[in-house]
């Protein structure tokens, strides 16, 4: 199963290539002949520094030629990619901890950096304990030939929920199985041009954007996130040839507000196919005001592609796969209750009525395909029929084996060769609709938000200290919401928590403060009782509680 994402290494298409975004609003190309012999060069030097089949090998390196081609030689020495983001907003020790984090748990033989992200590296390397120096790419003269790699394709790291992220095991049978879901329901052709502004180390971005356009050596466009927000009309452009892409919801309604129809005159996008939607809750609206934008120059709202994934499952778990435009749902938010059927007040597929469609709707993300069977399931863990709000449970080959090192999860769990995600969803008209996590997290921009750690922050900003303040992901339809639970009668503090979670979450996020006594449930191991305590409120039986307006 190994090969076949690596067998361009050793049988380039000399004709295709990446074209790379140079920041001058231009593009560079490089052929897949040209990108082989540097990865397969660059692997011999890998190889000469002691690197082995089967080793964790970490790349800190920017979306440029080079990390393309560091990248395919770990691959090509045998060994196991973990990317680590390039640093974007955070500031310098906070992003050394963060990465001292994940090396701490991946313990590589080798971390690469680029030049300019060397010291910071070595400072990381230092801080997780580990020897030695950051290596800074290199070839050597002769190509090495590609190895039998070990189990590992890839690490996955996503984070953890008191800021210690945890490594997803993706191995070579999941890897290729999810590439091929992919292709086939994103309906690849070979000679199809893809384009992609998501950075690499996210998983839609290196999976759907990235491994699975190089592996059937299409043609791909890659730009850096910085581009996409400087110029976001440079992404649309793409389409005057590109036939794919995936993007975020909010990426879709950035566009819309950026960038001006004359921007875009004289392009024909109506060759684009696929504009796959995923990464967090989707609303109808941000979709719909992107089509207006784009519809007087070919783009169809049956181009858009709603899909569900996880890094757990590799990448994609549902992905809606017959060319029609999307369904939206409104459904009764007092049903939303696990184990319950969900009453769906209102539905209609993409258009007119979806402007203005935002917080309680959510957009269907397609149809199990037979290889990624999935699940809904209640708190015992019993399949629920078709309507039911449940906790959605992915088998088939891309559900990866688990957690790198033994690290674990608070909700999501590997049991039996199935994936517990713990998302919240129901199915409707044959369709799967997610509402997000079940209660320890939320989505934000394509990245989970963890309670426990809006948790410390609130204590500390409100004084009343940690034990007396618990954070709920709220599963809505189509919003991303939180309520906060604080077992006190005063209510002073509100407004300078508040600003503090509009700082770490945006404006977008509604937020409901609960105030009273006795509010917080736990269970018998001490653990808040989330969702419990959030279905308890709504249905009026949490006595003494009152909400702060």
């Amino acid at each position: 199963m190994a090969s076949g994402l690596r067998d361009w290494l050793d049988k380039p298409n000399i004709g295709r290539g990446v074209q790379l975004a140079t920041d001058d609003g231009g593009w560079e190309f490089r052929g897949y002949g040209e990108l082989a012999s540097g990865a397969r060069r660059t692997a011999a030097a890998l190889i000469e520094d002691g690197v082995r089949p089967g080793d964790v090998v970490c790349l800190i390196l920017p979306t440029d030629f080079t990390c393309i081609e560091t990248y395919y030689a770990v691959w090509a020495a045998g060994a196991t990619v973990c990317l680590i983001t390039p640093p974007l907003f955070q500031d310098g020790d906070d992003y050394v901890a963060h990465v001292a984090a994940i090396l701490r748990q991946a313990r590589p033989a080798l971390t690469i950096a680029s030049a300019d992200l060397a010291g910071r590296a070595a400072r990381a390397l230092a801080e997780a304990g580990l020897p030695g120096e950051p290596w800074l790419p290199r070839r050597a003269d002769a190509e090495a030939e590609v190895r039998v790699p070990g189990e590992l394709a890839l690490l996955q790291f996503t984070s953890g929920s008191s800021g210690a992220p945890r490594g997803v095991m993706v191995t070579w049978e999941n890897l290729e199985a999810n590439c091929e879901l992919i292709a086939r329901t994103a309906g690849f052709e070979d000679d199809d041009v893809v384009a992609s502004w998501l950075p690499l180390y996210h998983d839609m971005g290196l999976i759907g954007c990235f491994l699975t356009p190089i592996a059937r050596q299409a043609a791909l466009r890659l730009m850096r996130p910085d581009h996409f927000i400087r110029d976001p009309a440079r992404w649309i452009r793409c389409f005057a040839e590109a036939a794919h892409t995936a993007a975020p919801p909010f990426a879709y309604a950035y566009c819309a507000r950026r960038v001006k129809p004359e921007e875009l005159e004289g392009l024909d996008l109506s060759g684009w196919k696929t504009a796959i939607i995923g990464a967090e809750p989707i609303d109808p609206h941000a979709l719909e005001v992107f089509a207006r934008l784009v519809e007087p120059f070919g783009f169809s709202r049956a181009s858009f592609k709603p899909a569900y994934g996880m890094a757990e499952t590799t990448l994609l778990v549902t992905m809606d796969h017959p060319r029609r435009d999307p369904l939206a749902v409104r459904p009764d938010g007092e049903s939303l209750a696990f184990g319950e059927k969900v009453r769906v007040l209102e539905q209609h597929t993409l258009g007119a009525e979806s402007l203005g469609a935002k917080a309680g709707w959510v957009v269907g993300c397609g149809t199990p395909e037979e290889d990624v069977p999935v699940e809904i399931v209640d708190d015992q863990g019993r399949d629920l029929p078709a309507g039911r709000l449940g906790e959605i449970v992915v088998g088939g080959v891309s559900a990866c084996p688990g957690y790198y090192a033994g690290a674990e999860a608070k909700s999501t769990r590997f049991i039996e060769g199935r994936v517990h995600t713990g998302d919240a969803g129901f199915f409707h008209e044959g369709r799967l609709f997610v509402l997000g996590r079940m209660g320890d997290s939320i989505k934000v921009r394509g990245r989970s938000v963890y309670v426990e750690d809006l948790e410390a922050k609130i204590a500390e900003a409100s004084g009343l200290g940690k034990g007396r303040i618990v954070v709920v992901g709220v599963p809505g339809a189509g919003t991303r919401g939180l309520a906060l639970f604080a077992e006190t009668g005063d209510a002073s503090w509100v407004d300078g928590v508040r600003e503090t979670l509009r700082r770490r979450v945006g404006d977008d996020v509604e937020v409901t403060i609960v105030v009273g006594t006795g509010l917080i449930q736990r269970t018998s191991s001490g653990k808040p009782r989330r969702r419990y305590m959030w279905e308890q409120l709504r249905a009026g039986r949490m006595e003494g509680a009152r909400i702060v307006p």
